[in-house]
């Protein structure tokens, strides 16, 4: 047997009924478990500067 609940797509299956659903009772803990990283983001400085344009060649 194949459960699936359509409203996520996620599948599971199993040899009986009991077992597929409770592997795709655990298929959606997993899918909706939230995230975690394994290594911390590289957070870098970024060093800039807004020149100001002026869209006449002249200055006025």
């Amino acid at each position: 047997m194949s459960p699936k609940c359509l409203e996520v797509d996620v599948a599971s299956q199993g040899d009986t009924e009991e077992e597929a659903l409770a592997n795709l009772k655990e298929a959606l803990e997993l899918h909706f478990e939230p995230s975690v990283a394994t290594r911390p983001p590289k957070v870098r400085t970024i060093d800039w500067r807004l020149a100001r344009l002026n869209p006449h060649p002249s200055g006025k």
